[in-house]
């Protein structure tokens, strides 16, 4: 049976998973459970189950909104606040201070080779990503033709992301499904009747989300496009970081030219090396390209105000949806829509693998009907040789994330002496 925890013990457990945090969704969701499921008796297996399920239906990090989701069952919506702070806390201070290390050292020549093996790194990551979500996604004909559709449509640029991923769950709301199993949560209480505690959620955190964005958007400039962007990606940011990545640099490098493609890939590379969700790469984004617009103080706000935008938006999904979980899973409809949106999710992913892989293993690439196509001539055997080692480290020898990033970063330095 499951326990009613005090705050202090609250802050503690939550306080270490904030910390120990690394290595993506799939082994912070183990944490949490191995903490609140196995070691203390606070959360049932069917509890924590119900809550996974419907964290995978919103937008945004699946596993920050888990741990709001379970402090909000533990301890009502200060529990929910105190866990989901906590989770994203530590690696946003951290990310604070690799922005300000990078934009300061970022261009040494050592420190640009060590980034080669970064980025190498980052290739193998999102393989491995690659695979492990292919093996759940694709159980039939339909979520295959939708993963190879949302490839294609990214790749040619025939459809923005958002596009791809609201396309995705209509087709799986609309069509029926065949596999009638889904997973049931256990009746959430709360207090009050659930259609006035979601309607005060909504205003509540909504007007925080809103606020500082309709006050930005007044002032104009560069802060009122990192507002208005990063609350964009709030609303469409199904997958996660990395695929959103590729509609990131879209819009970063192309559009708006804050930042450069490499510095978009090393972005991702420190990201990955912070804990809590990955999804912080939006706040290092922000906070470099304020750097390089303003100063220090710009990159302060831009990185504040992308990580407002984008984790706000998580605590009012969580605490307007939470009482209504139950009636929420036992809708095969949503069900069949999360499942395409994983699969659309799937198309995007392979999309941002192959976009990162040739920009690192090829100087030039050129654009056509189909997508961007490499310059052979362009080839850099360097990179290839560090993308097949940290291949190797991650895939095959199964080290951990940051060991795999250390020795391929290690090892393109040491060819940056030679």
């Amino acid at each position: 049976m499951s326990q009613t925890p005090l705050l202090s013990d609250l802050y503690r457990v939550f306080g270490r998973i904030g910390l120990l945090s690394f290595g993506g969704p799939a082994a912070q969701i183990s944490l949490m459970h191995q903490e609140l499921v196995e070691r203390r008796p606070w959360l049932e297996e069917r509890e924590f189950l119900g809550a996974l399920s419907f964290c995978m239906l919103l937008p945004g990090p699946e596993a920050m909104q888990l741990a709001t989701f379970c402090g909000w069952k533990l301890r009502g919506a200060l529990g929910g606040l105190i866990a989901g702070s906590l989770f994203v806390l530590p690696g946003a201070a951290l990310i604070f201070c690799l922005a300000a290390g990078y934009a300061a050292y970022g261009n040494l020549p050592l420190v640009a080779a060590a980034f080669v093996g970064v980025k190498a790194a980052v290739v193998a990551i999102i393989l491995q990503a690659l695979l492990g979500l292919s093996r759940k996604v694709l159980t039939n004909k339909l979520n295959t033709a939708v993963a190879l559709a949302s490839f294609l449509a990214l790749f040619s640029a025939l459809l923005p992301f958002p596009a791809v991923i609201l396309i995705a769950a209509a087709i799986g709301f609309l069509i029926p499904s065949k596999d009638s199993t889904h997973v049931a949560a256990s009746p959430t209480p709360s207090s009050g009747k659930p259609i006035t505690t979601s309607l005060k959620a909504i205003l509540v955190w909504g007007s925080l989300w809103a606020a500082p964005a309709l006050f930005l958007w007044m002032q104009g400039g560069f802060l009122k496009d990192v507002a208005l962007f990063f609350s964009k990606l709030a609303v469409v940011s199904f997958g996660g970081a990395y695929a959103l990545l590729a509609y990131m640099v879209q819009t970063v490098v192309q559009d708006f030219g804050w930042l450069s493609t490499d510095q978009m890939m090393d972005a991702l590379g420190l990201a990955e090396t912070t804990p809590g969700p990955l999804i912080l790469v939006t706040q290092f984004v922000a906070t470099l390209s304020g750097a390089l617009q303003g100063g220090p103080w710009l990159a302060f706000t831009a990185g504040l105000t992308a990580l407002w935008c984008t984790f706000i938006p998580c605590f009012l999904w969580i605490f307007a949806g939470a009482p209504h979980v139950a009636r929420i899973l036992s809708e095969p409809r949503l069900s069949h829509a999360l499942s395409l949106i994983s699969a659309a999710v799937l198309g995007v992913i392979l999309n941002l693998s192959l976009w990162f892989t040739l920009n690192l293993l090829f100087g030039e690439t050129v654009q056509t009907g189909f997508g961007p196509l490499p310059v052979l001539t362009s080839f850099d055997l360097q990179a290839a040789l560090l993308c097949v080692l940290a291949g190797v480290a991650l895939l095959t020898l199964r080290l951990p994330l940051l060991t795999t990033l250390f020795i391929s970063a290690a090892s393109a330095t040491a060819l940056g002496w030679i």
